[in-house]
């Protein structure tokens, strides 16, 4: 019967069945005693705070240390068929204001268990403090004047020699307040902090330092220095010490974050020993973790570059002398490769791995500077190994094709608009590295993985037809002869080769062959005479 009556209570038929007929105040099947409300009295009152601070003389003595103001609880009247509508209704209030009043119970709650663990031999208190918050709720409790004044400035200056009432309004957290004031009482600040997390502890601090509880400062300090933060406590512990401006004790805390002022000659002395560290480690599994790590960690500075003004960035000088290191490298590997003859085909392993590695460290260090754009000054540089391009013709498919997968990372970042340069710097890439690429692209396709030969030919299209019309001619007439005889074995380069035949026979653009370097212009200048 009773979880019929509560369903029904629930589902609001109640009152639907009493308008509707179908229910007499007389016909409940529902017994009063089961339906009676059982509101437990509130612990604390709620009265407006009338100012930030004051004090007077309390009206009645307290007659324990800690006390909570409260109503006295009504008698219970029997519950009749309108007191069941009036639930109901109470139980359909918007979800905001049950959410509300909710938490406010748990507070009260939590609070009430802090001032029961304060210490209770200190007799009856001598001055009411109330704390409230600007919402209007408050606490109220019997303390000791002789142990506030004792342990903060703050009340040693304000309460004088007598009791009173004393009032703190509009506080930012009231469970925060009594916590600080149970603290007043406690022998061992460090044992009763201990568990609490930073973001509790700096609202404790905050309090602790508004009063001047020195003690109190001290300890959640001590506490922040030894306890753990996230990279979001790390931010508010360093913004509230900040603004707190404690001096000596702070710097203990904040030693973990605090760095020396260095220049960046020292910052980038750190930044190569740790690029050049993964460029030359052995373990592949780990390389490659710190690779991501890395590239991840750089890529993140680079995006907050306008948020941080201080920040220090590897530099373009210490990023290019990698890069050159590299292909000083990669060359020799390749040297070594095209001079291998058959009594060292022992060495062929090793020099396939030196080879893939090297070319791999290039590629990875394109990824950093195109992140930081800065990419600009490869492009020339790439164009410019002719000798490790004449080489590269001299050695097997299998030992090459990494190098030629730098060609088509470069060519994807070129088509995309990620580096920008000059018309003759793209042509000087292709006309040095095109028929590598050409040669090694049924290799790329099968052994790389992690590549898309469609985002390849595609940015292989757009940087073709970036090109003038005659260096656009020279490039596509010579893969149109190619792509004949290898086929799919060539990149298919077809919709770069259809615009640039509408450009050169259907949509012709044909310039002035005289007036060279005039505009013309159909804008007219009128000269007007404001002396008239």
């Amino acid at each position: 019967m009773a979880a019929a009556a509560d369903s029904l209570l629930k589902s609001g038929e109640v009152s639907a069945m009493i308008r509707q007929g179908f229910l007499s105040p007389s016909s409940t099947p529902f017994s009063s005693s089961r339906f009676s409300p059982q509101h437990p009295s509130p612990p604390f009152s709620s009265p407006p705070p009338s100012s930030s601070f004051s004090s007077s003389s309390p009206s009645s003595s307290s007659s324990s240390s800690f006390s909570s103001s409260s109503h006295p609880s009504p008698s219970t009247p029997p519950t009749t068929l309108f007191d069941m509508i009036a639930r109901e209704n109470q139980a359909h209030r918007p979800s905001a204001e049950v959410d509300h009043n909710e938490k406010r119970l748990r507070l009260q709650e939590r609070i009430a268990r802090v001032l029961a663990g304060a210490r209770p031999d200190w007799g009856p208190g001598d001055v009411e403090l109330s704390v409230s918050s600007g919402d209007g709720f408050r606490v109220s409790m019997g303390v000791h004047r002789r142990v506030l004044a004792a342990g903060s400035r703050f009340f040693a200056e304000n309460l004088g020699r007598r009791g009173g009432v004393v009032e703190i309004c509009e506080c930012d957290d009231v469970e925060v307040y009594v916590e600080v004031v149970a603290m007043l009482y406690c022998g061992d600040l460090r044992r009763r902090l201990c568990g609490e997390g930073a973001k509790r502890v700096l609202g404790l601090l905050k309090v602790s330092a508004a009063i001047m509880f020195d003690a109190g400062v001290t300890a959640c300090l001590e506490h922040l220095e030894a306890i753990p933060w996230s990279e979001e406590e790390e931010e508010e512990v360093v913004s509230v010490l900040s603004q707190l401006q404690l001096r000596d004790p702070v710097a203990e805390v904040l030693q973990r974050v605090l760095v020396e002022s260095s220049s960046s000659s020292r910052a980038d002395a750190i930044f190569l020993r740790l690029l050049a560290g993964v460029l030359q480690s052995k373990d592949e599994k780990a390389r490659r973790d710190m690779k991501a790590l890395m590239l991840g960690l750089l890529r993140e500075d680079n995006a907050q570059t306008g948020e941080l003004t201080d920040r220090i960035d590897v530099s373009r000088e210490t990023l290019y002398h990698l890069c050159h290191k590299c292909l000083s490298s990669l060359l020799v590997s390749v040297t070594d490769a095209a001079m291998l003859d058959e009594n060292r085909r022992n060495d062929r392993g090793n020099l396939m791995a030196e080879i893939a590695h090297e070319a791999d460290n290039i590629q990875w260090l394109f990824q950093i500077l195109i992140s930081k754009k800065i990419a600009d000054e490869f492009v020339m540089l790439w164009a410019e190994q002719k000798e490790l391009a004449d080489l590269h013709g001299k050695i097997p498919s299998i030992f090459r094709y990494e190098i030629s997968r730098i060609t088509a990372q470069l060519c994807i970042a070129l088509g995309k608009g990620e580096v920008l340069v000059s018309k003759e710097a793209r042509f000087a890439v292709l006309s040095t590295w095109l028929d590598a690429l050409y040669e090694d692209f049924g290799w790329l396709k099968r052994a790389c993985r992690g590549l898309d030969k469609r985002m390849v030919e595609e940015g292989l299209c757009q940087m073709i037809l970036t090109l003038s019309m005659v260096q656009q001619q020279v490039v596509l007439l010579r893969w149109f002869d190619r792509f004949l005889k290898k086929g799919d074995e060539c990149p298919n380069l077809q919709r770069a080769f259809q615009v640039w035949w509408r450009r050169s026979f259907v949509r012709r653009f044909v310039g002035e062959e005289e007036g060279g370097g005039q505009y013309p212009s159909d804008l007219q200048i009128v000269v007007c005479d404001q002396s008239a």
